[in-house]
């Protein structure tokens, strides 16, 4: 091989970018070998190529192949000064930007954000979700984006596009006042309202934002377990439903899970009884309340209609058995005491010995 086709072999003839590296922009490898002027330049679907010559955006290329000339190089003819046909080479930057959508790209709120609810007040709102997006203008793109760098990724920019994101998706929910509780309900819908209001920055850039989807807004957990409490007490119907319905769980806990010790006793027990209380009460709706506590307390002023109550049998017998036991004195009605039952004096209460006349303790005559 001569030295002409060792010079030869230096400059490049085809240039094309395989994309099989996920990036949005490659820059194809120049350096310092130069272009051939009547080289192939291979641009497919989903790509554009762009000259840059000197720091300045020339010529863009679309999908297709082309063979480099001074007639579809306007630009770059231009700036180089090739008043005539130039058939030398020459060396410019050649960038290729990806066109196609790049999509599974993640949002989502780094701080909770405060909006203002018609229900619970003031809530703070995190949420996340996906967008996509893709290159519309690769000259815009290269220019506010891209800049020099070797190649260039999606994640590249997804720091400062979700901050845009989550700026616009906040505004859009103070600005819609949905209620926190209807929200699930309108996911789809804010999601494509914060697309159309956002496309605007991203044409800036030369993207074009293709879709945002909005997975989940969620409430700080104490104000989701407040819900939920308040979820429950509808579900019992009123307050005084639900706590019959608490007892009645804390008695059923109990019965399962007995407790040793006279602690755990007492709370079943007055767990029984607080649950015997309303069901008695659930029973027995029209009975009044006044009346039912008087009648568990066992009133001794009156009877159940109204009148004196009057000592049962059993009551009036224990009391003159506990009398002939202090002064030796059988009941009114009955028996005399038995001959062997011990007697006290009436006045000092000391025994008395059997057939004494006198107490011999403080000399009362029996």
């Amino acid at each position: 091989m001569g030295l002409f086709d060792f010079i030869k072999g230096q400059f490049i003839e085809v240039i094309e970018w395989l994309d099989d590296t996920g990036s949005m922009v490659y820059r194809f490898p120049v350096y310092d070998n130069a272009i051939k002027m009547g080289a192939k330049l291979v641009v497919r679907e989903s790509q554009s190529a762009i000259f840059v010559n000197e720091g300045q955006i020339a010529d863009v290329f679309g999908p297709g192949t082309y063979t480099l000339s001074t007639q579809n190089m306007p630009v770059l003819t231009a700036l180089k000064s090739w008043k005539y046909g130039f058939n030398s080479p020459f060396k410019a930057d050649v960038f290729f930007v990806s066109t196609r959508n790049f999509t599974q790209l993640k949002w989502g709120t780094t701080n909770p954000v405060i909006m203002r609810d018609a229900e619970f007040g003031m809530v703070r709102l995190r949420g996340f979700g996906n967008y996509a997006l893709k290159v519309n203008d690769p000259a815009v793109f290269l220019k506010e984006i891209f800049g020099t760098q070797q190649d260039f990724s999606a994640e590249n920019v997804a720091g400062y596009l979700k901050s845009v994101i989550v700026s616009g998706v906040s505004d859009l929910l103070g600005e819609s006042k949905i209620p926190v509780i209807d929200l699930a309900a309108s996911y789809d819908e804010l999601g494509r309202a914060a697309a159309d209001k956002l496309q605007a920055h991203f044409m800036a850039m030369g993207l074009w934002l293709t879709a945002l989807t909005i997975e989940n807004l969620s409430l700080p957990e104490e104000v989701e377990k407040t819900i939920d409490r308040r979820s429950s007490m509808n579900i019992a119907g009123n307050l005084d439903q639900y706590m019959k319905y608490q007892a009645a769980e804390a008695l059923r806990e109990a019965a399962n899970n007995p407790a040793d010790g006279s602690a755990g006793t007492g709370i079943g027990l007055g767990a029984g009884m607080a649950m015997g209380q309303a069901m008695s009460q659930m029973m027995r709706p029209g009975e009044p309340q006044q009346q039912a506590s008087a009648g568990a307390g066992g009133s001794a002023a009156q009877g159940a209609g109204g009148e004196p109550a009057t000592p049962s049998a059993g009551s009036g017998a224990a009391a003159s058995e506990r009398a002939a036991q202090v002064g030796g004195v059988a009941p009114s009605g009955g028996d005399a005491a038995p001959a062997s039952a011990k007697k006290f004096c009436s006045e000092c209460g000391q025994p008395l010995a059997p057939g004494a006349k006198f107490c011999s303790s403080c000399g009362t005559k029996v």
